[in-house]
């Protein structure tokens, strides 16, 4: 019986791929087969050509790129692209005599922002280009460029797609300023981080350290590298993520310098698949939990204090969870503290770590926290191992 239905199954299965490419198969007969279809595929497709360019911002790099889909997009035999300041780029017919006038001919739109229909002198006869649409590209409000479109005639068809198309571009623009701001908030957050971890760990590192130069003069000087190697990462300047190996690896180095200030009262236990290490996250995500295990789980109880971390492979995602046998908390008081309504005196970040994961990742990727009074807290994270813009470059 269990034969049967297992090849039952196999059957329905080999079934499938057989119906769903044949549909597949049919539909690329039939796709596009009206001229207007074709037509509006094949402009969607340019557009998406000339969008992840533009995505940079209004750059020279960017404008280049992005030229040569922007006119065909229009169906111009030219178009050209300034700034507030200069010309980008000018891409087609014309580029000899026309180009090095092109700045002047967006001149009047950067000033008022308003669309201009020129009239251009030329005196060559078989140069296709007469008239200009010059169109604002804006962001906030403001007229940041220009896009000009060159042609025969300016008619009023080409004047509404140049108006459109630049509409367009003005969202690809509205959509790079949001990714810096994304950035610079997500700078200033890992800023305030730092600023938080900073005088606490310094100050406690440096009485230890102190403390090891006349017993132990070795002792002293090893932590000292572990202090300069930790600090040297934890104030670096680049990349907004990191390896999950090279945090797990700051991490131990904070784990020595605090053992030396413990002792044996500090015990740790780590359980880290090897798959997971390459996994980019979000830099200094990890270091808060574990500072914050030892702060507030360990440092106000009696007796050996245990921290477990553990790095798990889940298939497309990594689960990190940071777990400590410390005092734990009242979660009415957690809810409040990751919603921000609360800010714990000396704290050392959880609801910015919260916050930042769910920035890079969406809501569905914040901390989950297990904790009660005297219980304990695990903090428990979820993180896609690939996702779009996360790069431990």
């Amino acid at each position: 019986m269990e034969y049967v239905v297992g090849s039952a199954v196999v059957a329905v299965l080999v079934g499938v791929p057989a119906i769903v490419l044949w549909r597949v198969l049919r539909g690329r007969r039939e796709l596009g087969t009206s001229p207007a279809e074709r037509a509006t595929f094949e402009t969607l497709h340019t557009a998406s050509l000339a969008g992840p360019p533009l995505r940079a911002g209004l750059t020279d790099d960017g404008a280049e790129r992005a030229s040569r889909h922007l006119r065909a997009l229009l169906n111009a035999p030219a178009v050209a692209i300034a700034d507030a300041e200069r010309l980008l780029v000018y891409d087609g017919e014309g580029d000899d005599h026309h180009a090095e006038r092109a700045f002047e001919h967006a001149a009047a739109t950067l000033e008022d922002g308003r669309t201009q229909v020129l009239t251009l002198d030329c005196d060559l006869l078989e140069c296709p280009i007469r008239q200009a649409v010059v169109v604002p590209l804006t962001t906030d409000d403001r007229v940041v460029g220009a896009l000009i479109a060159y042609s025969q005639s300016a008619s009023a068809g080409l004047v509404r797609a140049a108006q459109e198309v630049a509409g367009w571009v003005d969202s690809q623009l509205e959509l790079a300023e949001l990714d810096r701001s994304r950035t610079r908030l997500m700078e200033a957050e890992v800023r305030a981080l730092r600023a938080q971890i900073s005088p606490h760990f310094i100050y406690n590192s440096l009485t230890t350290i102190a403390s090891f130069v006349r017993t132990d003069p070795e002792r002293a000087r090893e932590l000292l590298l572990e202090f300069a190697d930790f600090t040297r990462y934890s104030f670096r300047r680049h990349g907004e993520f990191t390896t999950l190996a090279e945090e797990l690896r700051s991490i131990d180095r904070y784990l020595i310098l605090e053992r030396a200030r413990f002792g044996d009262q500090l015990q740790v236990t780590l359980r880290i698949a090897p798959e997971v290490l390459p996994v980019a996250v979000p830099f200094l995500c990890l270091q808060p939990l574990v500072e914050n295990a030892v702060r507030h789980g360990l440092e106000s109880r009696n007796g050996v204090g245990r921290i477990t971390i553990v790095a798990e492979d889940a298939g497309a995602e990594c689960r990190i969870s940071v777990e400590d046998d410390g005092l734990g908390m009242d979660p009415d008081r957690l809810r409040l503290i990751l919603a921000g309504e609360i800010v714990p005196a000396g704290g050392v970040g959880l609801a910015n770590v919260d916050e930042r994961l769910r920035q890079v990742y969406g809501d569905e990727y914040g901390l989950v926290v297990e904790t009660g009074e005297g219980a304990g807290t695990k903090v428990n994270i979820r993180l896609p191992k690939y996702h779009p813009g996360v790069s431990a470059r």
